[in-house]
C-alpha cells in the first residue's frame, strides 16, 4: 500500500474515478431484489442494491484503505485483554483505549496509528452492555456482531472529513438513496454549558442534506462517554428511513460518528482533549440488511444459510420471521435465538472464552444452554445437532476471522459434550416445572425455592433467565421477590465460604450427638466424596451416592421424623460424597432427590463436620421423612474449583519451600472454588523477587501435567519420612496422604528422600488427579498477620491468566507514562494531565487483580516517577507564573492596587503570579482573575500588609467571587475561590470597588 500523505489531496477527477471504481467493484457482486411492498401491494419505495454481506464489509475496508489512506488493522479478540472492566469486547474502540486515553506506549505499533479502519468482532451478553435477553423477541437484536469502524487519532482529521467519508461511502458507493438519509446532531447541554454542534449540523448541509433532516438532540442521544471518566464528545448519527417516504417516518440507526473533544475529569467537569479523535461504528448486519432491501438483519445472507440449515436438520416448519403472538409455538424466535447464539458461541470459543463458572465463560454456558434449550424444545432438533451448525458459521465467517477455521473441530466438539451433559437436566427441569405448576392456583406465583433448587444444582442446573423464559411460556409469573431473597442468602453464604467466620448456623451441639450416639446411630461413612475419575476425553466424571435419611433437624436444632414443604433443615445420612468442611476446604454444595421421586431437588447448601457425623443443610421443597432412600449429587463444578484450589494449595506450599528454604512452615490455609488463601511463617517479608519465584515453580509443576496419588496409610509408616508435610493437629489413623508426581510406595519409603523433591503431604481433602488442571497460579495478594506469618490471596486456571493480562496491560501503562515523562511537557496543562496519570494508575495498580510481584515493583516504579512529574509541574508553573508577573509589572508599575485578568493554566499558577507580584511590589494589593474554559474562572487575591486590617485577602475574594456565583477561602493574607461568569469585566468593577470602598 502507498504511504497516505495527508498533506496532499486527489484531482478533483482522480477523486471522483476512484470512488466510481469503489461502486463499480462493489456493484458487480450485487443482485437485485424484488421491491418490497406494502399492505395494498405497491413497492414501499425505489430501494438500494443489493449485496452479499462479504462484498459490503470488503467494500467498507477498501474504500477506507485504497481512498482514504487508512491502515487495515485485525479485528481483536473477544476476549478483553487485560481490561477486567469487560467480559467480552463490545466496540470496536476497546483496542484504542489506550490511544483515547493517553496511555500508549510511544515506542509501540498503536502510537504511529493515525487513521486506521477494521471489523471488529463485538459480542454484547452480560454485563453493563446486554442483548442476551432481548435475541429472539425482534428481529434486530444480536449477542455477536461485526462492528465496521474508521478512526482518526491526534487530530488527523475530524469532523468534517469524517462526515464527508461517511456520506460518500454510503451514498456513491454502497448507492444508498440520499432522501432515505437522516441525521442528528448534538443540540448542546446547557446543564453543563456545551453549546449545540453547530459545525455538524453546518458540514450536513454544506453536504446537501436538507435541513428537515438534519435533527437536534441531547445529550442521551447524541453525547458519548466512555465511562465515568475519560475521553468524550458531541457524537453525529445517520440513519436509514425504512418507510422511504412512505407515511411516517421509519428510522434505523445505521452509522454514529463521535467526535471526542472533551475529557470527563473525576469531579464531573469536561475539559478540552489536547487532541481530538475520530471514532466510527456501523454494524454490519444492520447496513446489510439496509443494502440487501431486508427489514430484518436475519433475513440476509449472515443469517439465511444458519436458517436454512436449522430447517433442514430439525424437520420445524421454515422460518417465517414473526414475532409476538403471531410467532405461535415461538418457532420463529428459537430459529434467531439458535442461529445468534451459535455464531456467538463459535466466535468466542474461537477467541479462548471456555465454558465456565463465572465471568465471560459463566456468560457464555448460559448462551449455550439457551441455544440447546430452544433447539431441543422448540424445534425439535435431534441429539449433536447445535454442534453441527458450527461449520455453517466457520463457512459464513472463517474468511474474515481465519481462528475460526483453525478452531473449527475444537468448537463443535465443546459444544457437543456440554449439549450431552445438559440434556438430561434439560429433560428433568421441565418435569419439575411441569409437576410443580400443576399444584398451583391460576393466580400462584411460580414459587421461588423451586426456580433456585433448578439453577443452583450445579453442572445439571437450569439458568434462572432460562427457567423464567420456560414459566413465561406458560403466562406464569415468577416469585421475584423471594428470589431476590434467597439470591441475597446465596451471596452471604458465598462471603462466608471465601473466609470462614464463626456462623450462627445450624449446629449439633453436645446433647444431640449424645442421642445419636445412645440410639447406636453409626457415624456416617463419607468415603464416597472420593469417588471420582477422569473420562477418556477429559473431563472428571463424578460418581452420585445413594444413602438412607436417618436423622432430621429443625433450623433451632430440634430432632424431628420429618420435615414439611420449604422448611430448612439438617440432615444425617448413613453415608455421603459430600465433602464436608474441614482442613481449610469449603464444604461441598449440590442436591438430593428422593430415589421414589426423582422431579423435586433438595439443594443442599452446605455439609459440617459434628463429631464424626456429616450434618447436610438442606431446603426441603416437599415432605423429608426419616429412613427415605436419597440420591445425593454434588455441584460437580463448585467441587472442582475446590479440587483446583487444593491441589494449588498443595503445590504453593512445596514451592514456598523451594524458594525460601526447608524452614518455611505452613500456618494455616482456606480455599473455596473462587480463590485460595495460604498462611506461612517466613524469617522475612517475601521480596518481589521471591514471590515471582514461587509463582514459577508452581507453573513448572502444572505444566509437567503430572499425576496426584492419594491413598490411605497406617499413620505410623508417616513418622519417618524425610520432607512429608503435616501440620500441627491430630490425624486419623489410617491417614490419607497425597504425593505429586511420585507413586506412594516410592513417596513414603524413607530411603528415596523423594519428599524432599516434591510435593507429599498428609492431608482428607479432594484433589486433582493431574496437575494440569490447575491452569495457572497468581499470587495476588500478601499482608503481615503477625511478626513472621505472612498471608498469601492466590487464584487459579482462567483468573490466574487474567490477572496476569492486567499486570501486564497496566506494566505497558506504567512503562508508556515513563516514557511520555521522559520526553518532558510543553506546558503545565500537558505536566498535569501526566501527574493525574500517574495518580490513575497508581489506583489502578493499588486495586487490580494482578500478580503481586509485579505490584509492588510497579508501585515503586509509579511512586518515582509521581515524584519527578509533581517536580515537573512545580517548575514549569514558577516559569509561567513568572513570565506573567513581568508581563503585568510592566502594565502596572507601582501602582498600590493591581486588579486584572490573567491567562494562567492552573489556580497553582495564578496563586503564584500572585505572590511574585506581591514580593516584587511590597507595597502593591493584587487580585487577578483567569478565565478558563465554559466560563468558569479562578480567583487568587493577596492584600499588602500597609492595606490590613481594613481589607483582608479572605473578605476581599469572597466578595468577588460571590458576584460570580462561586466561592473562596484563605486567611486576611492570601485567598483563592472559583466562580463563574460571562462578564469578567463586571468582575473587576466589583474587585476594584470593594478594594476601595475598604482602603
Amino acid at each position: 500500500m502507498v504511504p497516505f500523505d495527508p498533506g496532499k489531496s486527489l484531482p478533483r477527477v482522480k477523486m471522483a474515478a476512484s470512488v466510481a471504481t469503489a461502486a463499480a467493484r462493489l456493484r458487480r457482486a450485487l443482485r437485485r431484489p424484488s421491491p418490497r411492498r406494502g399492505p395494498s401491494g405497491q413497492p414501499l419505495s425505489s430501494a438500494p442494491p443489493s449485496a452479499r454481506a462479504a462484498a459490503v464489509r470488503d467494500a467498507f475496508l477498501s474504500f477506507f484503505r485504497d481512498r482514504h489512506g487508512h491502515r487495515l488493522v485485525p479485528s481483536a479478540s473477544v476476549r478483553p485483554r487485560g481490561d477486567p472492566s469487560l467480559l467480552f469486547v463490545n466496540a470496536g474502540m476497546n483496542q484504542f483505549k489506550p490511544i483515547f486515553q493517553g496511555t500508549v506506549d510511544p515506542r509501540s505499533e498503536m502510537a504511529g496509528f493515525r487513521r486506521v479502519a477494521n471489523s471488529q468482532k463485538c459480542v454484547r451478553a452480560g454485563g453493563r452492555h446486554s442483548d442476551l435477553e432481548d435475541v429472539g423477541r425482534d428481529l434486530s437484536h444480536h449477542t455477536f456482531f461485526e462492528m465496521l469502524g474508521n478512526w482518526a487519532f491526534g487530530g488527523e482529521y475530524f469532523k468534517e472529513e469524517a462526515c464527508s467519508m461517511a456520506w460518500e461511502l454510503l451514498t456513491q458507493v454502497y448507492g444508498i438513496p440520499k432522501d432515505r438519509l437522516w441525521i442528528s446532531y448534538f443540540g448542546g447541554d446547557t446543564k453543563v454549558g456545551l453549546d449545540p454542534d453547530l459545525e455538524s449540523r453546518d458540514i450536513w448541509l454544506s453536504l446537501g442534506v436538507p435541513a428537515s433532516r438534519v435533527l437536534s438532540f441531547g445529550p442521551q442521544e447524541n453525547f458519548w462517554e466512555m465511562g465515568d471518566t475519560g475521553p468524550c464528545g458531541p457524537c453525529t448519527e445517520i440513519h436509514y428511513d425504512l418507510a422511504g417516504g412512505v407515511g411516517a417516518p421509519q428510522l434505523v440507526e445505521l452509522w454514529n460518528l463521535v467526535f471526542m473533544q472533551h475529557n470527563r475529569e473525576a469531579d464531573g467537569s469536561l475539559q478540552p482533549l489536547p487532541q481530538q479523535h475520530v471514532d466510527t461504528g456501523m454494524g454490519l448486519e444492520r447496513l446489510v440488511a439496509v443494502l440487501q432491501g431486508k427489514r430484518s438483519t436475519y433475513d440476509t445472507d449472515l443469517f439465511s444459510p444458519l436458517l436454512n440449515a436449522i430447517h433442514q436438520g430439525c424437520g420445524a416448519p421454515p422460518y417465517l420471521g414473526r414475532v409476538g403472538a403471531a410467532d405461535e409455538g415461538r418457532t420463529d424466535m428459537a430459529y434467531r435465538v439458535v442461529a445468534d447464539h451459535i455464531r456467538t458461541l463459535s466466535v468466542c470459543i474461537a477467541d479462548g472464552v471456555s465454558l465456565g463458572m463465572s465471568g465471560a465463560p459463566l456468560v457464555l454456558r448460559r448462551i449455550l444452554r439457551r441455544a440447546l434449550r430452544f433447539s431441543t424444545e422448540v424445534l425439535r432438533a435431534p441429539p449433536g445437532f447445535l454442534g453441527s451448525l458450527v461449520p455453517i458459521v466457520v463457512e459464513t465467517l472463517g474468511h474474515t476471522y481465519p481462528e475460526l477455521q483453525k478452531n473449527s473441530a475444537q468448537i463443535s466438539n465443546l459444544v457437543s459434550e456440554d449439549e450431552v451433559a445438559f440434556l438430561a437436566s434439560l429433560q428433568r427441569g421441565r418435569r419439575i416445572i411441569d409437576r410443580t405448576l400443576r399444584r398451583l392456583g391460576p393466580s400462584d406465583a411460580f414459587p421461588a425455592q423451586v426456580a433456585w433448587s433448578l439453577s443452583m444444582s450445579g453442572d445439571l442446573g437450569l439458568p434462572l433467565d432460562l427457567v423464567e423464559l420456560m414459566l413465561e411460556e406458560k403466562g406464569v409469573q415468577l416469585d421475584s421477590a423471594g428470589l431476590a431473597r434467597l439470591a441475597q442468602e446465596e451471596a452471604q453464604h458465598r462471603a462466608r465460604q471465601a473466609e470462614p467466620v464463626q456462623e450462627q448456623g445450624l449446629r449439633l451441639d453436645v446433647h444431640a450427638l449424645g442421642e445419636l450416639q445412645r440410639r447406636g446411630v453409626p457415624t456416617t461413612d463419607d468415603s464416597p466424596k472420593y469417588s471420582y475419575c477422569l473420562r477418556p476425553r477429559g473431563g472428571y466424571e463424578f460418581s452420585a451416592c445413594e444413602a438412607q435419611v436417618l436423622q432430621l433437624y429443625t433450623e433451632d436444632g430440634t430432632a424431628v421424623a420429618s420435615v414439611g414443604e420449604g422448611r430448612r433443615c439438617g440432615l444425617i445420612l448413613d453415608k455421603t460424597n459430600f465433602y464436608a468442611e474441614q482442613g481449610g476446604q469449603a464444604s461441598d454444595r449440590g442436591y438430593l432427590v428422593q430415589v421414589a421421586q426423582q422431579d423435586v431437588l433438595f439443594p443442599v447448601a452446605r455439609a459440617q463436620v459434628c463429631g464424626g457425623f456429616i450434618l447436610h443443610e438442606v431446603v426441603a421443597p416437599e415432605c423429608l421423612k426419616v429412613g427415605d432412600q436419597v440420591l445425593l449429587h454434588v455441584d460437580e463444578a463448585w467441587r472442582l474449583g475446590c479440587m483446583e484450589k487444593h491441589t494449588a494449595v498443595h503445590l504453593l506450599n512445596w514451592a514456598l519451600r523451594q524458594a525460601l528454604g526447608p524452614g518455611t512452615e505452613q500456618r494455616g490455609s482456606h480455599l473455596s472454588p473462587e480463590r485460595l488463601r495460604f498462611d506461612v511463617a517466613t524469617q522475612a517479608p517475601l521480596t518481589p523477587e521471591q514471590l515471582r519465584a514461587v509463582e514459577g515453580i508452581v507453573q513448572e509443576a502444572v505444566g509437567r501435567d503430572e499425576a496426584v496419588y492419594m491413598e490411605e496409610v497406617a499413620l505410623a509408616h508417616t513418622a519417618h519420612v524425610p520432607g512429608l508435610r503435616s501440620l500441627d493437629e491430630v490425624y486419623p489413623d489410617p491417614v490419607r496422604v497425597v504425593s505429586v508426581g511420585v507413586p506412594m510406595a516410592r513417596a513414603l519409603d524413607p530411603a528415596s528422600q523423594a519428599a524432599l523433591h516434591t510435593s507429599v503431604e498428609l492431608c482428607c481433602g479432594t484433589h486433582l488427579l493431574r496437575t494440569g488442571a490447575v491452569g495457572d497460579l497468581v499470587i495476588i495478594g500478601e499482608r503481615q498477620l503477625a511478626k513472621g506469618i505472612t498471608r498469601l490471596l492466590a487464584i487459579t486456571g482462567e483468573q490466574a491468566q487474567q490477572a496476569r493480562e492486567v499486570g501486564q496491560s497496566l506494566a505497558q501503562e506504567v512503562e508508556a507514562a515513563a516514557e511520555r515523562l521522559s520526553r518532558g511537557s510543553r506546558d503545565v496543562v500537558e505536566a498535569q494531565r501526566l501527574s493525574k496519570d500517574m495518580g490513575r494508575l497508581t489506583d489502578a495498580v493499588d486495586n487490580a487483580v494482578m500478580p503481586q510481584w509485579q505490584r509492588r515493583e510497579l508501585q515503586a516504579t509509579l511512586k518515582v516517577l509521581q515524584r519527578r512529574a509533581n517536580t515537573a509541574i512545580r517548575k514549569l508553573e514558577m516559569g509561567q507564573a513568572a513570565q506573567k508577573t513581568q508581563e503585568l509589572l510592566q502594565r502596572h508599575s507601582e501602582e498600590p492596587l493591581i486588579v486584572d485578568t490573567v491567562s494562567a493554566d492552573s489556580l497553582s499558577v495564578l496563586v503564584k503570579v500572585v505572590r511574585q507580584l506581591c514580593e516584587q511590589a511590597p507595597s502593591t494589593s493584587v487580585l487577578l482573575l483567569s478565565p478558563q474554559p465554559m466560563g468558569h474562572v479562578l480567583c487568587a487575591c493577596q492584600v499588602a500588609q500597609s492595606a490590613t486590617p481594613t481589607l483582608t485577602a479572605e473578605a476581599w475574594a469572597l466578595a468577588v467571587c460571590s458576584h460570580m456565583g462561586g466561592k473562596a477561602w484563605g486567611s486576611r493574607v492570601v485567598a483563592q475561590g472559583t466562580g463563574s461568569t460571562a462578564d469578567l469585566e463586571a468582575a473587576l468593577r466589583t474587585a476594584r470597588a470593594y478594594a476601595l470602598n475598604q482602603l
